[in-house]
């Protein structure tokens, strides 16, 4: 396991086929069939009290706890579906805000929004290195219907100017995330990503889970903390 966590380290992401057992994922799927979408997908789904369940599962599988550390601490769940009748990319990118439960002037925290009912803040670099998302797929994830694409190693660069972002990938390549149906991928969300549209008519669904460390520096608090 510690050649595990020293790859993941070093490249910023780690895929673990097909850890689910077959039944979390039809649970899953029952349960994501009745969520309301507006566009690509949800942020939302820790205030449904399955998906704090499963976060809990999900943190304590032996694939992950290695990777997770100290950042067990389930922060946000988003969903992701990308359909034929909802196809959409995303550009290399970084994800850089956390969901807080209030806003605080003295946070020393940039792009301070409101999203769905919760406050988002970009906190300085140095603490989104924390971070872990964990990425659970119900479907298979393939060359054809959009898989995320990373860039490894992106991760240890801390924020990255949105002009640098090319010179970075064309300097360290880029990997798609191709993984079965209850694979997850675990990354860290300084790592580059992106997300073609998908050329075929099978659906990629995602659960998208992100654990961070108990408590948050500068009197912020997280929106869910369990």
């Amino acid at each position: 396991m510690q050649d595990v966590a020293a790859t993941f380290e070093a490249r910023g992401f780690a895929v673990s086929p097909q850890v689910l057992s077959n039944a979390q994922c039809v649970e899953l799927e029952a349960r994501v069939g009745s969520v309301d979408l507006q566009g690509a997908g949800t942020r939302e789904l820790l205030s449904f009290d399955w998906a704090r369940q499963f976060a809990c599962q999900l943190r304590d599988l032996s694939a992950l706890t290695t990777l997770l550390g100290n950042s067990r601490t389930p922060i946000q769940c988003t969903y992701f579906a990308k359909l034929s009748s909802r196809n959409w990319l995303v550009a290399l990118h970084q994800d850089l805000s956390i969901p807080v439960a209030a806003r605080a002037a003295d946070a020393p925290c940039k792009a301070w929004s409101e999203k769905e009912g919760t406050w988002f803040c970009q906190p300085p670099a140095e603490f989104l290195t924390q971070l872990v998302a964990v990425r659970v797929h119900l479907d298979d994830s393939t060359e054809a219907n959009g898989p995320l694409r990373v860039v490894p190693g992106s991760h240890r660069l801390g924020r990255i100017a949105s002009h640098e972002v090319a010179a970075h990938r064309r300097r360290l390549g880029e990997v798609a995330c191709v993984a079965p149906r209850r694979s997850f991928v675990a990354m860290r969300p300084l790592l580059l990503h992106a997300s073609s549209k998908s050329t075929s008519g099978a659906p990629r669904r995602v659960l998208h889970y992100v654990f961070g460390p108990p408590e948050l520096p500068w009197g912020l608090r997280w929106k869910h903390a369990f």
